[in-house]
């Protein structure tokens, strides 16, 4: 039967041997030490991108365990990207405290405490608290828009045949006028359009034009437009080598659940298609911790999920690797699961039923190790441990091992706005997305037309305008009366009784030349109206 271990510190003096020793330098060219149990538990760069899962109760320390990873990373040379839930991350941008908790744990481990800062980027959605983030609509693309807007099919289809109409007409697509303004487009011209693409109704436009009122009620706004990001910007290294710590601020954005998850997705989505393949680096390129991460699958429809799986999938061969952060394994599909190589598994609270299954759902996912009842011990780490297992050298999971996670050597918690202000400051990318750009894109295109067709309407007057314009040139009747010659007035004077004499085959001959539109009958009425208004001035 097998039995529970006790925690690191307690096995070694029960043994009577010393835990063993951690380098100073707890790093390597090849692994990220993370923490330390009967062995040192390292996370090895050439197999980072793997993708992994780092879960756990809240409390019970994710957020310092996904600090230690993105500083063992920067310090490796690789950039992260990080969301920031709660603000806690901000503190990776700050030199460390040797409070007497860190110090203690250290010693613990064997490892002798350095304090550390790293250089950070502060981006936001809404511009507030970093530099503005911001996509196009036609880099969104109709499939995570409609995940977005929580639309049906039949207004996804509809919201397709928006993007191809926009495609063929040279409409560029970049903020959320632009779309509204080729949603109306289609509403306008349902009738040609349904014959070649199918269906549009003017009430399923109706329906996603209220979803994107919504959208913009959270904020979508001041994400779709440009500057759009460029993703180079997200994989800098620093003067001394080290990698850039990208910080996502959601405190905010986490208010729009819908809008944060597609976000993230789209960016999963935009590093799958620019970046090259580059098989197994030896580190790699970008590391991308993705926290709450049951929100990317949340009510999520079959093709998206699709979607999700295979840019998980495929990304490793670009060179990224993916990180959720949840509290339970559960929150992950199966399908994406399977994808996730390391493990670090915080305390889970087994206090109902359903937190049992959790458990045991969550004790299943990793390789048994005998010495360990991995389901009770996931119930008894205390805060700052964890289960782990990392993808060894043939590309295996290792055993889970019950390990201490080591302290981070930046700043653990929150930074001061002044602090923020100065970072965002002497930011790299200081100035290059901090204004808006509205560029000539769809809406101009089609107000130009619209301000086209009715100028043209106005200044031709339609046929009975030209009709008008060419008799009073002929009749001289478009001369004030004032201005009149005396062979004018015998002119008008003799065309009055011979024009009454022609106006019926002259009204008969426009009203053919109108056809079906007006008809014979009304033509000659219409052109007799007009002539004798004309010739009794």
């Amino acid at each position: 039967m097998a039995k529970t271990t006790k925690t690191p510190k307690a096995a070694a003096k029960a043994s009577g041997a010393p835990a063993t020793a951690v380098p100073a330098s707890a790093d390597t060219d090849k692994a990220i030490f993370i923490g330390k149990g009967e062995q040192p538990a390292f996370l090895t760069l050439g197999l980072a991108n793997r993708h992994g899962l780092v879960t756990g109760a809240t409390g019970t320390g994710k957020t310092v365990t996904l600090q230690v990873m993105a500083e063992g990373f920067a310090r490796a040379g690789v950039p992260v990207f990080a969301a920031d839930i709660k603000g806690d991350l901000s503190g990776i941008s700050e030199i460390g405290e040797a409070k007497d908790f860190i110090l203690s744990r250290a010693k613990d481990m064997g490892l002798a405490f350095q304090p550390d800062q790293f250089s950070t980027v502060f981006w936001d959605v809404f511009g507030e608290q970093g530099h503005p983030v911001r996509a196009t609509v036609s880099e969104m693309g109709p499939l995570l828009l409609s995940r977005m807007m929580d639309l049906n099919d039949v207004q996804e289809g509809v919201l397709n045949i928006a993007f191809r109409v926009a495609d063929e007409q040279g409409l560029l697509l970049l903020d959320m006028k632009d779309l509204r303004a080729i949603l109306t487009f289609i509403a306008e011209n349902a009738d040609q359009l349904t014959t070649q693409y199918g269906n549009v109704s003017k009430q399923t436009v109706g329906t996603i034009q209220r979803q994107l009122l919504v959208l913009e009620n959270q904020g979508a706004e001041k994400f779709f437009g440009e500057p759009a990001l460029q993703l180079k910007d997200f994989m800098r290294t620093d003067s001394s080598g080290r990698g850039f710590v990208n910080i996502l601020v959601a405190d905010k954005l986490m208010q729009s659940p819908r809008l944060y998850a597609t976000f993230l997705l789209w960016l999963l989505s935009e590093l799958f298609e620019e970046l090259p393949e580059v098989g197994d680096p030896d580190k790699p390129k970008l590391v991308f911790f993705f926290d709450e991460a049951h929100l990317l699958f949340n009510d999520a429809p079959k093709a998206l999920m699709d979607k999700i799986e295979q840019v998980v999938r495929l990304i490793r061969s670009k060179g990224v690797g993916v990180y959720f952060v949840t509290q339970n394994p559960i929150d992950v599909p199966d399908r994406v699961l399977a994808q996730l190589g390391n493990r670090v598994q915080h305390a889970l609270r087994a206090f109902t039923p359903r937190d049992q299954k959790a458990v045991q759902a969550a004790a299943q996912t990793f390789r048994p190790n005998p010495q360990l009842n991995t389901a009770q011990v996931i119930t008894e780490l205390g805060k700052g441990e964890a289960l782990v297992s990392f993808l060894e050298g043939n590309g295996t999971p290792a055993m889970v091992e019950r390990v201490m996670i080591r302290p981070p050597s930046a700043r653990i918690g929150p930074i001061t706005p002044e602090e923020r202000k100065a970072i965002i400051a002497a930011s790299p990318v200081k100035g290059k997305y901090d204004t808006a750009v509205d560029s000539e894109s769809a809406y101009e295109v089609l107000q130009k037309r619209v301000n086209a067709t009715a100028a043209e309407a106005e200044g031709g007057g339609g046929v009975l305008g030209q009709v008008g314009s060419i008799v009073g040139s002929i009749f001289g009747t478009n001369t004030p009366r004032g201005k009149l010659s005396t062979g004018q007035v015998i002119a008008r004077s003799v065309t009055r009784s011979v024009t009454n004499k022609v106006a019926g085959d002259v009204a008969a001959n426009l009203g053919k030349s109108l056809g079906g539109s007006l008809g014979g009958s009304v033509g000659r009425s219409i052109v007799r109206n007009v002539l004798g208004s004309l010739l009794r001035r």
